[in-house]
């Protein structure tokens, strides 16, 4: 059996609000229950009615409420501080992680130069910053192309 939404406004019978204070008092106390018992955190819930047939009511009491307060007040400025070092950390994480990306991308730029101007005959279309990279990185990959050759011929002996 499925239940009636309900518009969420304000109750303009006084009898008929004060009913529904009483049910969703206790659905909220008990809902704190669960979910403090649960989840292992803290928590409080303060109700504080309009109408004067009831008197202010704090769960679980006034004075773990006020506990609860001061230590969420002592958490936030610490929290804050910490908040701003951890996104002090971690924009350089990712202007490192920038840095390292542009210089991989540079890397596969001037590979494909040269496996694009490969098997080509004059001269190629590239400035002359490319090409002093280009032959650095042609001079690299000899030297592992060198150290594969040797490892192999290590292998077969």
């Amino acid at each position: 059996m499925n239940r009636k939404k309900i518009k969420i406004t304000y109750i303009n019978n006084d009898v008929a609000r004060n009913v529904a204070y009483k049910k969703r008092r206790n659905v909220m106390v008990k809902k704190l229950s669960e979910l403090t018992t649960l989840s292992r955190v803290g928590g409080c819930v303060v109700l504080h009615p309009s109408s004067s047939d009831f008197q202010s009511e704090t769960c679980p009491s006034t004075v773990a409420a006020r506990s609860l307060f001061s230590e969420h007040k002592t958490l936030s400025v610490t929290r804050m501080v910490n908040e701003d070092n951890f996104l002090t950390q971690r924009i350089t994480e990712v202007i490192e992680q920038l840095k390292q990306l542009q210089v991989e991308n540079r890397k596969m730029e001037l590979t494909y130069i040269m496996y694009q101007n490969l098997g080509r005959e004059g001269p190629l279309n590239v400035k002359k910053e490319d090409l002093v990279e280009l032959r650095e990185l042609i001079d690299k990959e000899l030297k592992d192309i060198d150290k594969r050759i040797e490892a192999l011929d290590k292998q077969e002996d």
